[in-house]
């Protein structure tokens, strides 16, 4: 090797090692009317080419304003009140105007929780991609698209070429957030950063994406700042880990290093609130929002007592059934002679409930969970079998139908596009009372509307407040206590800890939990996530495209699964206590 040669290998291996992005000593503070707030202060780190840097904590922790911090996107009356930011070795804190435009997408490109909503629905996708691309790239339209193509191809979209026509509706939601990865590495940029991009999608999609972040930095040398509140996804997809708490990092390092033996007292507690598949408790540990940093929580749970709720079965669930015809018009099928065709979402399933106990439905997004919930709820009609609830037909007799409605209640997965906007949550919670005839006058009503709250752990203090004003997990706990408030035994869980952090969704499960063991509670929780189903139920059916694969005791079938496709979705988890035993 002559004397270039080995000065130009060096030179190469340094560029490598030198750090893509430097953060030193951030700060970033809002001013208010009551003065100003730090939101962050003296944040420090580094990502290197190639690596994937998780970043944790709970919501409110300053993960996301870290996130835009570093590409600009903090607005008035947010701004930069200390520190450095480097790309490149080049400041880019002081950047403002053009040149903090050209900085975002062709060097920094983010890709956003949900993409729906970062695609413009009317735009095909190859026009999204397109555009971006001879944004920043000198290309000419037949070469974009080329471009275009293969971006697809690299995020392992099927059909690429046939697929660029098509719009963001058209495609499912991991596709969706995997066109948004291609988005993003259009112009080739240094670095990414995902802010929670796996949150709403099931484990198998959650997998995909995963496997497709890590590929791409890997071969593009791409640095990414992955924020996530699931240590699972930072145990299979981060190289280091930064836990941050109040605006503070406290504690930076190899994702084994801070997995297995976390310096942090709050790490410590974050990670055992973390529900597992392969050791289950019976009460998660809660993080203290707001408590001293050194604050260490109790750790360890006993193991999880999972009795049978004994007696007849509340629910009976025989041969059900819904097919939805998508042929076109009347026109269409006798004119143009188009074949009928019909989606068969939900085929012969049968399944019980016993009283007082929790039965999961879990499997992947269109697999027919939330179809088979809806019949349940009297929302969809079935087109064949029965809903039996404590002996009546659901569907049969109206008469019953009425009855059994103020026995039923459903928690959605979002609370706050459940909750009415415009109503104070007195109201809201109200509204069963008042629509199911379950109050004789005002002063019972407020009665009921208090007690509810307060089995929530909520203060009376709160009816005369809006949603907005109200935290994530607080507003799943009005979404709660306006299920509870008309005495119901049987509630649908559809998702309802899904968009929570780690800490605010163990205080949901748990009260959950006091609140079945309290009133004998029956529940049907749907969820994608597999650990909090292990931790909620007594028993679990598997779906997969509208039929019930597999059915049983939780503990069997989400430890020694039967069916293939069992073992295959408890595969694709992203657990966090099972990779740190491997």
């Amino acid at each position: 090797m002559t004397a270039r040669d080995a000065f130009m290998k060096t030179s190469a291996e340094s560029l490598l090692r030198e750090p893509v992005l430097r953060v030193q000593n951030l700060g970033v503070t809002f001013d208010t009317h009551r003065g100003p707030v730090t939101v962050l202060e003296d944040v420090s780190f580094e990502i290197r080419p190639g690596e994937i840097l998780g970043v944790v904590g709970e919501s409110g922790a300053g993960k996301s304003m870290t996130g835009n911090a570093v590409i600009g996107l903090i607005a008035p009356p947010g701004r930069l009140s200390s520190g450095r930011i480097f790309l490149r070795d080049e400041r880019i804190d002081t950047l403002h105007g053009e040149d903090l435009r050209r900085l975002r997408g062709k060097h920094i490109a983010m890709v956003f929780q949900d993409p729906l909503t970062s695609l413009n629905p009317v735009l095909t996708i190859g026009q999204h991609l397109v555009e971006t691309i001879r944004q920043h790239l000198p290309l000419s339209e037949r070469q974009a698209r080329q471009r275009a193509i293969d971006l697809l191809a690299e995020v392992e979209i099927a059909d690429p070429a046939g697929r660029l026509g098509q719009f963001p509706h058209q495609f499912s939601g991991g596709m969706r957030q995997r066109v948004a990865i291609a988005l993003a590495l259009c112009a080739e940029p240094a670095l990414l950063i995902a802010d929670e991009p796996t949150t709403a999608l099931d484990v198998s999609v959650q997998a995909q994406v995963i496997r497709v972040l890590r590929r791409v930095c890997k071969e593009h040398g791409t640095a990414a700042m992955l924020i996530t509140h699931d240590m699972g996804v930072i145990a299979e997809a981060a190289d280091r880990v930064m836990v941050m708490y109040q605006g503070r990092v406290l504690e930076t390092g190899a994702v084994r290093q801070v997995l297995d033996a976390p310096a942090a007292p709050y790490t410590r507690a974050l990670m055992a609130a973390i529900p597992s598949l392969s050791a289950p408790t019976h009460r998660l540990p809660v993080p203290e929002i707001g408590a001293p940093v050194a604050q260490a929580l109790p750790q360890g749970a006993a193991p999880v007592a999972r009795a049978q709720a004994e007696g007849p079965a509340l629910v009976q669930i025989s041969g059900l059934s819904r097919d939805f015809d998508l042929s076109g018009s009347w026109l269409a099928r006798t004119i143009a002679r188009q074949p009928r065709r019909v989606l068969h979402a939900v085929q012969d399933v049968s399944f019980t409930i016993a009283r007082g106990s929790s039965f999961g439905l879990v499997g992947e997004s269109g697999s027919g969970k939330s179809t088979v919930a809806r019949m349940i709820a009297g929302l969809t009609r079935p087109t064949a079998g029965s809903i039996v609830i404590d002996g009546k037909d659901r569907w049969a007799d109206p008469a019953s139908a009425a009855t059994l409605r103020r026995r039923f209640q459903m928690i959605f997965q979002d609370p706050y596009a459940s909750l009415n906007p415009r109503w104070r949550v007195g109201r809201i919670i109200a509204e069963p009372l008042e629509v199911l005839g379950l109050s004789s006058g005002p002063d019972e009503t407020a009665h009921k509307v208090q007690e509810a709250l307060r089995r929530v752990r909520l203060s009376p203090d709160d009816l005369r407040r809006y949603p907005h004003q109200f935290s994530g997990g607080q507003r799943q706990r009005i979404a709660i206590a306006r299920a509870l408030v008309s005495r119901p035994e049987f509630i649908v869980c559809d998702e309802p800890t899904s968009s929570l952090d780690v800490s605010v969704q163990a205080q949901v499960l748990n009260l959950m939990k006091d609140l079945q063991d309290e009133f004998g509670l029956t529940y049907l929780l749907i969820s994608h996530n597999l650990a909090v189903v292990r931790f909620m139920c007594s028993e679990v059916g598997v779906m997969q495209q509208g039929r019930l694969v597999e059915a049983g005791d939780a503990q069997r079938v989400l430890t020694a699964p039967g069916h293939a496709y069992t073992r295959g979705l408890i595969a694709a988890v992203p657990d966090m206590h099972r990779v740190r035993a491997g």
